[in-house]
C-alpha cells in the first residue's frame, strides 16, 4: 500500500470539520481521497487528470447530477 501522506482542506474549518475530505497528491500517478471523520476507511484513488476535472467542475459549479 502506497504511503498517503493526507491533507485537509483549508475550507474544512466550518461545521466542526464534519463533513470534509482528505486529499493526497505524494504518490505519483495517484490523488488519493479519504473521509476525515474515518482515516481508517476506504481510500479513493484518482489519476490526477480526473481528480482536477473533479475539482474544476465543483469549483464553476457545473457538476451533472
Amino acid at each position: 500500500m502506497a504511503d498517503f501522506k493526507f491533507a485537509k482542506s483549508s475550507y474544512s474549518g466550518g461545521n466542526s470539520g464534519q463533513e470534509c475530505v482528505e486529499v493526497a497528491t505524494n504518490v505519483p500517478g495517484t490523488v488519493a481521497v479519504r473521509d476525515s471523520k474515518d482515516q481508517d476507511g476506504p481510500i479513493l484513488r484518482f489519476a490526477p487528470g480526473t481528480w482536477s476535472s473533479f475539482r474544476t467542475a465543483v469549483t464553476r459549479g457545473t457538476l451533472a447530477r
